[in-house]
């Protein structure tokens, strides 16, 4: 007579520990085996040196006055004084544009404040000092200089939303073929 193929939970478990175990634990250990090998053949990667930028050896200063809203950003920068260094200039013009000028409890002073960037070749660091020159001024309520840019990518980005895809322009075209005169 055939044995009833179904079984309860317990016995499974039984048939599985005694007829499985030693197979699972055979293929176990040819697993690890044969992995040493694989481990043993990559080589360890080495880290690369990282290329040093080569930075100014003579110390650097700029300098910007600004105006500063109620909400302490940058509306415009009203003057500036640059050094011989052309990207240190543009960095230091780019950052004063993003900056915010707030007290430590987080209110603001609107008036014109004086922003100067000192850059120390032996540290090879850069401070930034701020200075209010005067409180005051019609500009109080103007937007920042970051949100208008923001507002002229939008009103650019609206103006040019009708132009063709890139796989409208990529798509293929005919082979040109030579006229018979």
């Amino acid at each position: 007579m055939r044995p009833r193929v179904r079984r309860n939970l317990s016995q499974l478990k039984e048939f599985m520990r005694r007829n499985l175990g030693p197979a699972l634990g055979l293929f176990m250990l040819l697993l690890a085996i044969s992995a040493a090998p694989i481990r043993a053949q990559t080589p360890t990667p080495h880290p690369f040196a990282l290329p040093t930028p080569h930075l100014p050896t003579v110390p650097l200063h700029t300098e910007f006055v600004v105006e500063v809203n109620r909400l302490g950003q940058i509306v415009r920068v009203k003057s500036g004084k640059s050094c011989k260094n052309l990207t240190f200039n543009a960095q230091t013009y780019g950052n004063v544009l993003q900056m915010w000028i707030r007290k430590p409890d987080g209110h603001a002073i609107v008036g014109l404040y004086r922003v100067s960037y000192d850059y120390n070749p032996r540290t090879q660091r850069v401070h930034r000092g701020v200075a209010l020159l005067s409180r005051g001024g019609n500009w109080g309520n103007k937007a920042g200089a970051v949100t208008d840019m923001l507002i002229i990518d939008a009103r650019n980005r609206a103006q040019h939303r009708g132009l063709p895809g890139l796989q409208q322009i990529m798509r293929p075209t005919p082979t040109p073929k030579p006229r018979k005169l």
